[in-house]
């Protein structure tokens, strides 16, 4: 195992997870799968009403004790130690220019996704900066900005059935320590393996791969990942 395939000087035990659009399909799983971890979780939405619905659906639907708690997207943005954008691509430039404040200085690992769909199927959307990420990064200044999670599947993260979800997890940053956090905090979910990907103007690539997942997934009726070789 080389140096790059586990962040063995970064630990994000104990840590706060907030989960921003943690309502969704996506958030909510990956929620769920970090407060099977033992983290203490926070769901944002820009209803609290909706976050704490989703919270409790959380907790209710565990035999394991799990801390998962719902908010609105400031206070769950001020709650978390580690902030997880996971709202849809039309929402997410207004839901940052709100955060700026509760977001700085933090870890915000974007997971966003720019995608349209036709009837030829999925594509990527292009972005004036360049990604989603890149876009974060540009309002967040003082924010610590990376991008990954794009390619878990939501399915997946929900399912009681699964334990080891097969997933190799690319981080991109320009922040390495803050890069090095998310990777060991993808490791928490058992199968799951962080891999640097890199800075973020490649996040584009990354962002758009997600297209190409969801056709493999809708051909083959699976719920396809992406593992990397030679590591």
């Amino acid at each position: 195992m080389t140096e790059e395939s586990t962040p063995e000087s970064a630990d994000t035990a104990g840590q706060t997870i907030a989960v921003l659009g943690g309502t969704g399909d996506q958030g909510r799983g990956l929620a769920r799968r970090f407060a099977l971890a033992g983290h203490t979780v926070v769901i944002g939405s820009r209803s609290a009403e909706r976050a704490q619905k989703a919270a409790r659906e959380l907790v209710e639907g565990e035999s394991a004790r799990i801390d998962v708690r719902g908010l609105d997207n400031a206070a769950a943005a001020a709650a978390g130690d580690i902030v997880i954008v996971a709202v849809p691509w039309d929402g997410h430039r207004e839901l940052l220019e709100g955060l700026v404040e509760p977001l700085a200085g933090k870890i915000v690992v974007d997971c966003v996704n720019p995608l349209g769909f036709d009837e030829r199927g999925p594509y990527a959307l292009e972005v004036a900066e360049g990604s989603a990420a890149e876009q974060a990064a540009r309002i967040l200044e003082g924010s610590r900005v990376t991008a990954a999670f794009h390619h878990v599947s939501a399915v997946v993260l929900l399912d009681p059935g699964v334990e080891q979800v097969d997933l190799d997890v690319l981080v991109l940053g320009e922040d390495r320590a803050a890069t090095d956090e998310v990777r060991a905090l993808a490791g928490r979910i058992p199968g799951v393996r962080g891999v640097f990907g890199g800075r973020l103007r490649n996040a584009h690539q990354v962002e758009a791969l997600t297209a190409n997942l969801i056709a493999v997934n809708r051909r083959y009726k699976t719920h396809a990942g992406l593992r990397i070789t030679g590591l």
